[in-house]
């Protein structure tokens, strides 16, 4: 299972580790990840997604999955996530 979050694309970072003696060693920044149930209302059903946590802040803040995923690039999307922004704009369209 990859290290990348499904609906920002944020994934592991390199750097330096420094120590007291201010040696530097390659490392790791990895996101923190969370598997989560998010609801889509216009579909009323829910999808257990793995995102960072920046990413669940931002879907809160938008208002929910259905306008997170509407207002994404497809790029930074996983294949699971493109699939459910499928089916929201498919949804909406039917219900208009």
């Amino acid at each position: 299972m990859s290290r990348v979050c499904e609906l920002s694309g944020k994934g592991p970072m390199s750097g330096n580790k420094i120590s007291h003696a201010n040696n530097k060693t390659r490392r790791r920044f990895l996101p923190n990840l969370n598997e989560v149930t998010l609801i889509s209302d216009a579909l009323g059903r829910s999808f257990q997604l793995r995102i960072s946590a920046a990413a669940l802040r931002s879907v809160d803040h938008r208002g929910g999955l259905d306008a997170f995923l509407l207002k994404a690039k497809d790029d930074e999307l996983s294949s699971d996530a493109r699939a459910i922004k499928k089916e929201v704009v498919k949804a909406q369209v039917t219900a208009a």
